[in-house]
C-alpha cells in the first residue's frame, strides 16, 4: 500500500559537494528536503517508487528500470567522488511488467537500457538526501513518456495496485523541478508562463486537488519549461481514491528554476477522489458537444475514423454535402489530437482523389491508422479524440522569407527529392525561422547546408 508521498525537486546544486557553499542560497529547499527525507523514514517503507524525468524516456512507453541494483555518481557535475547506490525491488518490477502486459498498457522492463544512475540526477538527488537518514528500502524507478497526462495517471494507478498486491509499504517520490524560465538572468531566461506555472502547480498540489493536473495544456507546460509535471501526475494516480493531507514545506526560484517540496500524508479510501474517471467523463462530454456542433468537413472526418476503427470500413461519400466538398478537389490534411497532444496527422499537398470529400475520407483513415509515429487508434479512444481538417490552397513559390507568415501560410520545403511540410498557425511555432527548421527536419533536410526551395500555401481550417 502507498503510505506516503513527496514532491521534491532535483537540483544537483543542493548536493554540498557540488554546490560548495552556493547551495545555501536555496536554504529553504535544503531544510524542506531534509524534512521530506525524515518524513519518508518515519513511514519505514519497504519500497520507494521513484518517478524521474531524467530516467530513460520513450515517446510511447513507460520504462521501468530492470536489474538487481543500480549505482552512479555525480561525475557530470564535478563530484565523481559522491556515489549513490540502491537495490531494486525486482519482484515488484517483474510483477508490474506482467500486469501491464496483461492490461495491454505500454510500460515495463522490456526496453530498459539504463543500468547506471549517473545520467539520472532526478533519482540521485532524492536518494542522496534520503539515504542520509534511511536505507532499509528497495527502489522501483520509473521513467516518464510522451504519452498524454491521463496515461501517466493510469501508470500511477498500476503502481499502487502492485504495491497493494505485493503488500509493500511504499512511499512515492515524485521528482521534478518546476518551471525553468522565471528570471531574465536565469539559465533559461524569462517567460511569463514560468511563474504562472509555479503559482498554479503549488496551489493545485498544495490543496491536493489532483484533478486539475490532468487539464494542464501541454503547450503551456512546454512553454513554461516545466520538468516534473508528469511525475506529479503519476504520483496523483498512485493516490487515486485516497484521502490525502498535503503539507507545503517550501517553494523557491532563486536561480530562475522553481523548486517545490510538498509532503502527502495518506488517509483512508475516498471514492470521491477518482480524478481520472471524472476527467474522462468531462472530456467525453466536451468532445461529444464538439462533434454535435461540427461542420460537414469535420463531421465527415469523424465518421470516417469511427467507421474504420470500429469496422475497418471505408464509407461512401454521403449525400447532401456542400458543393465545395464534392465539386472540387484539393489537398487535405486530417489531424487527430487526444488530451491536447497529437495522435495522428496525414495529408496530401495536392489532390489525389476526385473531390475534397474523398480526400477527407481517405486521409482520415490514414491519420488514425497509418501515421508511422503512432500506433493505430483503438476503439476505446474514439470518445476522446479531437479531429480537425485543413483544406489547402494552391502552392506558391517563395523567393524571400519576408513573403512568409507563420499564422497565415503553411510551407513545403524541398531538396533533392525530399520534402517536409508544416501547416500554418500551429501552437508553439511563432517565427518563420522556427517554421522552416521544423519543416526541414521533417523532410530530412539540413537548412544550413542544403539549397532547398520553399513553397507556401494557405489553408481553410475546420475544427
Amino acid at each position: 500500500m502507498i503510505v506516503g508521498a513527496v514532491m521534491v525537486p532535483h537540483p544537483p546544486l543542493a548536493v554540498h559537494e557540488i554546490g560548495r557553499g552556493e547551495e545555501t542560497k536555496i536554504q529553504d529547499t535544503l531544510d524542506a528536503y531534509r524534512k521530506a527525507a525524515e518524513f519518508i523514514a518515519s513511514k519505514k517503507p519497504d519500497t520507494i517508487i521513484l518517478a524521474s524525468p531524467h530516467a530513460l524516456m520513450y515517446r510511447d512507453y513507460f520504462n521501468v528500470s530492470d536489474g538487481s541494483r543500480a549505482s552512479g555518481s555525480f561525475a557530470h557535475f564535478g563530484a565523481g567522488n559522491v556515489k549513490i547506490s540502491c537495490a531494486y525491488d525486482r519482484q515488484f518490477t517483474y510483477e508490474l511488467t506482467n500486469l501491464l502486459e496483461e492490461k495491454d498498457f505500454p510500460g515495463g522492463i522490456e526496453y530498459d537500457r539504463e543500468p547506471d544512475l549517473t545520467d539520472d540526477h532526478g533519482a540521485m538527488v532524492p536518494l542522496y538526501f534520503l539515504q542520509q537518514v534511511y536505507t532499509d528500502f528497495k527502489v522501483v524507478r520509473v521513467g516518464l513518456s510522451g504519452l498524454p497526462l491521463s496515461r501517466h495517471y493510469e501508470m500511477g494507478m498500476y503502481l499502487r495496485q502492485m504495491s497493494d498486491t505485493l503488500h509493500r509499504r511504499a512511499v512515492f517520490i515524485a521528482s521534478g523541478d518546476l518551471a525553468h524560465c522565471q528570471k531574465e538572468d536565469g539559465p533559461y531566461g524569462y517567460r511569463e508562463q514560468g511563474p504562472e506555472y509555479d503559482r498554479r502547480i503549488m496551489a493545485d498540489m498544495g490543496s491536493g486537488d489532483f484533478g486539475r493536473l490532468l487539464a494542464y495544456d501541454p503547450v503551456f507546460c512546454s512553454t513554461a519549461m516545466e520538468c516534473g509535471h508528469r511525475s506529479f501526475v503519476m504520483m496523483a494516480g498512485a493516490l487515486d481514491r485516497m484521502a490525502v493531507l498535503p503539507k507545503v514545506l517550501s517553494h523557491e526560484n532563486t536561480f530562475g528554476v522553481g523548486y517545490g517540496v510538498i509532503l502527502f500524508e495518506c488517509g483512508a479510501e475516498d471514492p470521491s477522489r477518482n480524478f481520472l474517471d471524472q476527467y474522462r467523463e468531462e472530456e467525453k462530454e466536451k468532445m461529444q458537444r464538439k462533434r454535435d456542433e461540427a461542420d460537414p468537413w469535420v463531421a465527415l472526418a469523424v465518421q470516417s475514423v469511427h467507421a474504420w476503427v470500429k469496422e475497418k470500413r471505408i464509407i461512401a461519400v454521403p449525400e447532401g454535402l456542400p458543393q465545395e466538398m464534392t465539386a472540387r478537389s484539393a489537398g487535405v490534411f486530417v489531424s487527430i489530437h487526444e488530451a491536447g497532444q497529437l495522435r495522428g496527422c496525414i495529408g496530401t499537398m495536392r489532390p489525389v482523389r476526385g473531390s475534397v470529400a474523398e480526400e477527407i475520407i481517405y486521409n482520415a483513415i490514414s491519420a488514425c491508422s497509418r501515421d508511422p509515429r503512432f500506433d493505430p487508434v483503438e476503439e476505446d479512444e474514439l470518445p476522446f479524440l479531437e479531429i480537425s481538417v485543413d483544406v489547402l490552397g494552391d502552392m506558391e513559390p517563395v523567393h524571400d522569407r519576408s513573403e512568409l507568415d507563420v499564422k497565415r501560410y503553411g510551407i513545403l520545403c524541398s531538396y533533392n527529392g525530399r520534402s517536409g511540410v508544416l501547416l500554418p498557425d500551429l501552437e508553439g511555432v511563432d517565427t518563420v525561422d522556427e517554421q522552416i527548421r521544423i519543416a526541414c527536419q521533417k523532410g530530412g533536410i539540413n537548412p544550413e547546408r542544403d539549397d532547398f526551395t520553399i513553397e507556401r500555401f494557405e489553408v481553410i481550417r475546420h475544427v
